[in-house]
């Protein structure tokens, strides 16, 4: 499952990146006010982009609070930093491969 899990994290940063790109090179900028002001721009893209920062923020307790449990992938601030940098749907994907990677190095019928 996790080479699912990491060819899932590329498709979706193709898929996101394709359509940042075309963004940027169509002359969008990153500054907060520009980049914001174009993910509130209407009704709908303001839900969509609460919608993902509050799933982000609900990624990113999971990713902390498994860690400071004892459930620590490698390097879990990374994936906090990528959910916020890049995207959640690359992060995602990423942890789910990295926890599966650490199940099955731990135990193979571990469940985490």
């Amino acid at each position: 499952m996790p080479t699912v899990y990491r060819a899932l994290a590329l498709l979706a940063f193709v898929v996101t990146w394709t359509y940042n790109g075309r963004y940027i090179l169509g002359g969008g900028g990153l500054g907060p006010a520009e980049f914001f002001g174009a993910a509130f721009a209407n009704d709908l893209t303001q839900a969509i982009t609460l919608d993902v920062y509050l799933a982000a923020l609900v990624f990113s307790i999971w990713v902390v609070r498994e860690s400071r449990r004892g459930v620590a992938v490698r390097w879990p601030w990374l994936h906090v930093a990528i959910c916020f940098g890049i995207g959640l749907a690359i992060a995602l994907p990423l942890y789910l491969a990295a926890r599966e990677d650490l199940r099955r190095d731990i135990s193979p019928t571990s469940e985490l």
